[in-house]
């Protein structure tokens, strides 16, 4: 990445956050169709993989929150208070006892290794720079934890594809989503260690389950 993106990475993040300060409250409702298109149905089957202490990140409104085993115990970090917010009043409806915290993604105030499973959903697509964000779940998963990945990009159908990025920026700019990006290139770019992957809807959702590279990555400074 050029020195140039390095030193916009700071104003992209904060465009990004006041995008998703706004929706938060229609967040939920924006999203509806892929649930109802079987993005549920995945979400509560790859979270049945999930066990022990549980790191989620870019929990957003907690969509996922009602699908973990109830054997573990699930922190939830997002970089929106206002998304946290949201998802807060849905652990409060579903009786769950969730600490949920202000949290950047690419710098995790973790130790590393302190994480049984390490969950983020549809949230690839917003990272301004995805790679440093997958290496830092990497960093706070147990050497044998499991990093589990639902996400949506490029389709590989490729009138699709191209249909998706002749309007990538576009949709970036009003929705601070790049939807063309490659989530299991992505995750071998950052190093992971793929366990599986599946891919359905044209090629568009991507279902990851991955474990750390080795050695820990370093900390960031």
């Amino acid at each position: 990445m050029s020195k140039t993106t390095h030193e916009a990475l700071p104003t992209l993040k904060q465009e990004i956050r006041q995008k998703y300060e706004k929706f938060a409250r229609w967040y939920d409702v924006m999203d509806g169709i892929p649930e109802i298109l079987g993005v549920r149905r995945l979400r509560r089957r790859l979270l049945q993989r999930a066990s022990g202490r549980v790191l989620e990140i870019a929990v957003g409104t907690g969509r996922n929150l009602h699908h973990y085993p109830k054997t573990c115990r699930v922190i939830a970090v997002d970089f929106s208070q206002a998304m946290l917010r949201v998802a807060r009043r849905r652990a409060d409806h579903l009786g769950l006892i969730t600490p949920f915290l202000v949290m950047d993604a690419e710098t995790l105030a973790f130790p590393d290794r302190c994480f049984d499973t390490v969950v983020s959903s549809l949230t690839l697509c917003t990272f301004p720079d995805p790679p440093p964000a997958l290496r830092e779940m990497a960093r706070v998963c147990r050497a044998d934890g499991r990093i589990l990945l639902l996400e949506h990009g490029r389709s590989d159908v490729e009138w699709l594809g191209r249909w998706q990025d002749c309007r990538a920026d576009r949709h970036a700019k009003a929705l601070g989503c790049r939807w063309n990006r490659d989530p299991l290139g992505l995750a071998r770019q950052a190093g992971l260690r793929l366990v599986a992957a599946r891919r359905m809807f044209f090629g568009i959702i991507h279902v990851l389950e991955a474990m750390p590279s080795e050695p820990v990555p370093a900390h960031p400074a």
